[in-house]
This record gives structure tokens, C-alpha cells and sequence, in this order.
């Protein structure tokens, strides 16, 4: 049996290896993928986002909105939904911590780029997917066992 705290916690996992999300602000009609990059080994809390002040999304963010992510690990093992306060974060301490070769790819003037906008996110509540699309599980169907029963305890909305 998983419980919500080990669900989470694959979530954060998932999340800090993979890295790519669906963000957009709640009740717009569109979401885009951002690289996230997860504070801390635990990984529960702020996911930071660089990207361009001259984005949709920037130019929408005023004082800080609601916002909603999706995210798919890789192996499509893990899908989840969230929502959270999406701000923008100006702070050159945070900026030079998290800085990195692949962020510094797409600014050329680098931490000093006019352009440069970091985002946090944080998400605030989460319904979390554990995908069992394993051979097991195929078997237990052909012998009759109910798909229900197996996966109820693979989905968790959790409080991040």
C-alpha cells in the first residue's frame, strides 16, 4: 500500500530529475513548458522557473497569481496536476544560487540579462498519479482481478 506521503514524495523525486512541467496561470486557456529546478533534497516547497520578462505569462503576473502545473515523469510512471502562487523573484542571491550552464544558454547578457525573469512557484496542493502499467498488472487482469481495486491506492491529493 502507498500512502500520500510516500506518493508526494516519488512526486518531488520525479520532479527534481525530469524537470519539465506545464505552467500557466489558473483560468487562462493555455500552459507551456518550463524547466523547473526543485529547492532542496527533500524537494517539498518553491520550484524556481527562469525564463523572459517579455513572456505571456510574465507580463500577466502582477503582485503574484494562482497558477496551475501539469507534470509527466519521463517514463510516464507518475502524472500529476497542481495548483499554487505563482511570483516573480528578483532577488540576486537566489538568481546566482540556482544559475546554471543550461540557464545561462538562453541569456546572453547572463545573470545581468534585461530580460532575465525568475519565477516560484508554490504549489500548494497536488493530485498525484502512480501509472502501474506494468506486465503484473496486465496478468491480474486477463485472471480477473479488478483494476480498481489495485490502483485506488495509487492516487493521492496531497497538501505540498
Amino acid at each position: 500500500m502507498t500512502d500520500k506521503t510516500e506518493i508526494a514524495a516519488k512526486f518531488w523525486k520525479a520532479l527534481r530529475s525530469d524537470r519539465t512541467l506545464m505552467l500557466g496561470i489558473a483560468g487562462a486557456d493555455l500552459s507551456q513548458p518550463m524547466t523547473a529546478q526543485v529547492d532542496g533534497d527533500k524537494g517539498a516547497g518553491k520550484v524556481w522557473i527562469f525564463t523572459a520578462k517579455d513572456t505571456d505569462l510574465v507580463k500577466s503576473l502582477r503582485g503574484g497569481r494562482m497558477a496551475v502545473a501539469q507534470f509527466v515523469s519521463k517514463g510516464h510512471d507518475l502524472f500529476a496536476a497542481l495548483e499554487g502562487k505563482l511570483t516573480r523573484e528578483d532577488s540576486r542571491s537566489t538568481i546566482d544560487r540556482l544559475w546554471n550552464p543550461f540557464v545561462a544558454a538562453w541569456f546572453e547578457g547572463g545573470k545581468d540579462d534585461p530580460n532575465l525573469q525568475l519565477l516560484n512557484f508554490e504549489p500548494r496542493r497536488a493530485q498525484i498519479w502512480l501509472n502501474d502499467h506494468s506486465l503484473l498488472a496486465g496478468v491480474k487482469l486477463l485472471l480477473g482481478s479488478d483494476p480498481k481495486d489495485s490502483y485506488k491506492d495509487k492516487v493521492a491529493e496531497v497538501r505540498l
